[in-house]
């Protein structure tokens, strides 16, 4: 998971206070970090180029055998690569939007274990929520090889475990049994909301929800209410807006 905020040295003020997060340098210069959680890696966090009037997003980037072949593949299936692919010092990476407008990442190069979704510090799973399911899973299969069957596809589920599954009117996707990402539909994209647009979400496990929220607000981020107002109040999970805007939500989950 990837950050870029309006200023840098606040937006490690407010995740250090919300997550406990500490910080290191990455390699890619002042202007990028790496948030850390008990010693261990997180996300990164870079702070915006001043001329770009892009929303502030937290956006996933998902590894792939080929960074080249992946953002063909994007192209071909009607969605767009906006950024790269660009070099850095340990790989290759590109910024990519579905067909509906949801940004994502894409990554060939090492990827550490305890940087994959749903293990040790890295964020508990994502999200992706958008207009149609069974488009979206058949969208980012193709591109990044998620597959119904393990060891088929486009990518290397064989190696990765990596597999995409219908449950419950959503698409889930597991990575040897752990769910890393949901897909659900019910995105709007006219919509001036950005929780309602089509758009890849984060959960961070925090140890108390509670304790998250009063340090958001503290630190002039926001509470974000349920979509579904009959739901009640819930002590295990709170979606959060830092105060770029970047929604995020913290789970005991």
């Amino acid at each position: 998971m990837t950050l870029l905020s309006r200023e840098l040295p606040a937006a490690q003020g407010f995740y250090g206070d919300v997550l406990g997060w500490s910080y290191r340098p990455a390699g890619l210069g002042d202007d990028f970090c790496v948030a850390l959680s008990g010693g261990l890696p997180v996300a990164g966090i870079g702070a915006l180029a001043a001329s770009l009037q892009v929303a502030v997003a937290w956006t996933p980037y998902f590894a792939v055998p080929d960074v080249d072949v992946a953002a063909a593949r994007i192209r071909e299936r009607g969605a767009t690569v906006a950024v790269g692919p660009l070099a850095f010092h340990s790989g290759r990476a590109a910024l990519a939007m579905d067909p509906d407008g949801a940004a994502f990442g894409i990554w060939e190069g090492a990827v550490r274990s305890d940087w994959t979704v749903g293990r040790g510090s890295a964020p508990a799973w994502l999200e992706l929520r958008t207009r149609d399911t069974d488009d979206a899973a058949r969208f980012y299969g193709q591109v990044l090889g998620w597959s119904t069957e393990a060891g088929t596809g486009a990518g290397t589920p064989e190696e990765d475990g990596l597999t995409l599954a219908r449950e419950d009117g959503h698409a889930v996707l597991r990575q040897d049994e752990q769910v890393v990402a949901r897909i659900r539909d019910g995105a709007v994209q006219a919509t001036a909301d950005p929780g309602l647009r089509p758009r890849w979400h984060v959960y961070f496990r925090v140890p108390e929800v509670a304790g998250s929220v009063a340090a958001a607000l503290k630190g002039g981020g926001g509470l974000v209410p349920p979509s579904d107002t009959t739901d009640a109040p819930s002590a295990s999970e709170a979606t959060l807006r830092d105060p770029d805007g970047a929604l995020f939500t913290v789970t005991t989950a």
